[in-house]
């Protein structure tokens, strides 16, 4: 499985490297995945919300089997983050031509903003920080809004707040390759989950 987790300007870190730590622990012990961090443009570092900057892997080429976005900087709508990039329009339509394409799409945290820029939250269940729950709910009334932890609806999948990340990816290492991998990664990585 083809695991991109997309980086733009201003993500939340914990929302990126959590799912990524995830994935590459459960490839680490026999899963297969093939997880790197990507963007849309070539870019030697990306600033992520709190000063960390990453340097990608790779650009996004092709549709990979899993895209995981982040969020970051919702109630910061002067600094980089999901603000920007729902303003820029290119995110959101990559990540409706994605799916399109076959990609299955998680989101977590404020990610989810993306997502239902994109239509590929409508009609569907979902899930946000709580923070932005009452826009999800005002800005895209045709989504079902919901207050899990996560929400698997198939080729979409969308996390809460940041350690919610941690969750999902644990949900697709059981979706996608076994349950007890799942468990090997939650006890390598000492966590308890809530998947």
């Amino acid at each position: 499985m083809d695991v991109a987790v997309l980086l733009f300007e201003g993500f939340d870190e914990l929302d990126a490297v959590a799912p990524y730590e995830v994935f590459q622990t459960a490839a680490s012990m026999g899963g297969d995945l093939d997880v790197s961090m990507r963007t849309l443009v070539p870019d030697e570092g990306v600033t992520a919300r709190h000063g960390l900057t990453v340097e990608p892997d790779d650009v996004l080429f092709g549709v990979p089997d899993l895209v995981v976005v982040p969020g970051g900087g919702w109630n910061d709508r002067e600094s980089p983050g999901v603000w920007s990039e729902l303003d820029g329009g290119t995110l959101p339509e990559r990540l409706a031509t994605l799916h399109d394409g076959g990609a299955t799409v998680a989101s977590v945290c404020t990610g989810a903003m993306l997502l239902a820029e994109a239509g590929l939250l409508d009609g569907r269940p979902a899930t946000t920080h709580e923070s932005a729950k009452s826009d999800l709910r005002e800005d895209y009334p045709d989504i079902d809004v919901r207050d899990d932890r996560y929400v698997d609806d198939g080729t979409v999948l969308t996390a809460g707040g940041v350690t919610a990340g941690i969750d999902l990816a644990l949900h697709v290492v059981e979706r996608e390759c076994s349950p007890g991998l799942a468990e090997q990664v939650a006890d390598e990585i000492e966590y308890d989950a809530q998947y």
